[in-house]
């Protein structure tokens, strides 16, 4: 047993040994000691938008927030103020409307669709939104962002067939 603990401890004392020998030969220099600086911290002030606030509440979410140039954009459904799904059953009005809303936030932080980096879209029924897809054309006209196209299960009411999420960057 007591053979056993030399060996480790002998070991880590000759490591020991080495690292202070290294330290001990290290070049001198003149230059003062380097200090941490200051940094000043930029104080960002982020802004919470809510589209339909009641629902919001009810839901337990705010649709979008600004953090200096960037904003994130919870995913839209197509519902009404009250938060009741709308365009039951029709994947390519629920997918309009969800643009409209996007087009709202958009607009109130001064930006468009052209500023949108990231696009995430959400469907319970993929072949329909692929058949349906070529509308976002009329919705992305420079350029398309990067984002996926990811087929769920079910959204957070049965009826809604589609949502989209977005991120934004608008330069000073």
């Amino acid at each position: 047993m007591i053979s056993s603990f030399k060996q480790p401890v002998a070991l880590a004392f000759f490591l020991v040994l080495v690292m202070a020998m290294g330290a001990c030969n290290a070049p001198e220099s003149n230059e003062p000691a380097a200090t941490t600086p200051a940094v000043a911290q930029e104080t960002e002030t982020v802004e919470y938008y809510s589209l339909r606030p009641e629902a919001e509440k009810a839901f337990g979410y705010t649709h979008a927030v600004r953090l200096g140039n960037d904003i994130k954009v919870s995913g839209a459904v197509s519902m009404d103020d009250a938060g009741n799904p709308t365009a039951k059953g029709d994947l390519l009005q629920q997918m309009k409307n969800c643009y409209a809303d996007l087009d709202k936030i958009l607009k109130h932080y001064g930006c468009t669709f052209d500023d949108v980096v990231v696009e995430n879209v959400f469907t319970t029924n993929m072949p329909e939104f692929l058949k349906q897809s070529g509308y976002r054309n009329s919705i992305y006209t420079k350029q398309f962002p990067t984002g996926s196209w990811l087929g769920v299960k079910e959204l957070a009411l049965p009826d809604f067939l589609i949502e989209i999420e977005l991120e934004v960057h608008k330069s000073k």
